[in-house]
């Protein structure tokens, strides 16, 4: 079984990338990086992405992670870490379980060097 449907499908992705945007912009660490970004497209890609990376469907179509954020100047691993532990929060505030939050971290640690540029 994938990670996606582990934590509840579509519905449960749906909720988590709302929820996980709430606190990205609450976030001073790291939400002037999405100052000026249209957030309601900003949130759809990023529901395709997880989808996508959490093994819901096998192709993505969307920009590479080092061309989506290459535009981001000046961002750096503890900006990274800041989203890693939004997203850490938001799943556990969804309920879902630690070792399944560990996934997802671990996946999204996968993107950190195109992220980041390096």
């Amino acid at each position: 079984m994938s990670l996606f449907e582990e934590i509840g499908g579509k519905p449960a992705v749906e909720a988590a990338v709302e929820l996980f945007y709430k606190k990205v912009l609450a976030d001073k660490r790291i939400n002037h990086f999405f100052q000026g970004i249209p957030m309601d497209e900003q949130i759809k890609k990023q529901k395709i992405f997880l989808t996508y990376a959490f093994g819901g469907i096998s192709n993505y179509s969307g920009k590479s992670m080092r061309d989506a954020h290459a535009k981001l100047v000046g961002i750096n691993d503890s900006h990274f870490n800041a989203v890693i532990e939004n997203l850490g929060t938001t799943l556990t505030e969804l309920g879902v379980p630690a070792n399944l939050i560990g996934q997802a971290a671990a996946i999204a640690e996968t993107t950190r060097k195109d992220v980041l540029g390096l």
